[in-house]
């Protein structure tokens, strides 16, 4: 490098003009050398600069980006956001409730009357059978209810032959194979008792029966 820069100095000098003093090539080569080491360091200095730039630049998007985000690593797609289910609130003793009502429940009482070949031990508290009852068949109507609709009522139905059910579920208690599902829309379940099929329809839309409170209404009927 220093030849280099000896070789450009003394062609400048070689034309420098009449009546200038000859140039000092070292001294000249000297100052060369001091310049290239001037350029390199503040090649240096730029260099960790823009690095120190692009990184602060990068850390500094990458902030807003979790700001924007509320600190998730997944951006939005544009669809609408799920809305999250009711929270359990804790209670008393510890447990959880939902803080979605579902009516009010049914409650399983000692049952005093006789429903001709129907027989059942329990039956839902202050829920009353509709009259004339038939052979074969209990209508009982919930204590808030006054409609001829069947549909707002419990079906108690004894047949020789199973029915189809929707959305089969079986439990088995007790030594019986309890079906639990759908008829027409309606939850329903049904049990065999002997040599017949007892089916327990619940009112259309009611929450209020579910499959151990069905269980147990069966398992205490019998028919004659």
């Amino acid at each position: 490098m220093d030849e280099d820069i000896k070789k450009l100095l003394e062609g400048f000098a070689d034309r420098t003009a009449d009546g200038l003093p000859p140039a000092d090539i070292d001294a000249d080569v000297a100052r060369g050398r001091r310049a290239l080491r001037r350029i390199k360091r503040r090649r240096r200095v730029t260099g960790v600069l823009c690095v120190a730039a692009v990184s602060a630049a990068v850390l500094a998007i990458g902030n807003q980006v979790k700001w924007w985000n509320n600190g998730t690593s997944e951006v939005a797609t544009g669809e609408a956001e799920k809305t999250a289910g009711p929270t359990p609130s804790p209670t008393a003793n510890g447990e959880t409730m939902s803080m979605f009502a579902t009516g009010a429940a049914v409650e399983l009482v000692a049952n005093k009357q006789t429903w001709n070949t129907i027989g059942c031990s329990l039956a839902p508290k202050n829920w009353t059978p509709e009259t004339p009852i038939a052979a074969n068949r209990v209508v009982l109507t919930p204590p808030t209810v006054r409609t001829a609709d069947t549909t707002a009522k419990l079906v108690i139905e004894a047949a020789p032959q199973a029915r189809s059910l929707m959305s089969v579920r079986v439990t088995d208690s007790g030594g019986k194979a309890y079906h639990f599902g759908t008829l027409d829309g309606r939850t329903a379940a049904q049990v065999k008792l002997a040599d017949r099929w007892l089916l327990v329809e619940v009112p259309a839309h009611s929450q209020d029966w579910n499959d151990d409170l069905l269980r147990r209404f069966l398992a205490s009927c019998t028919v004659n």
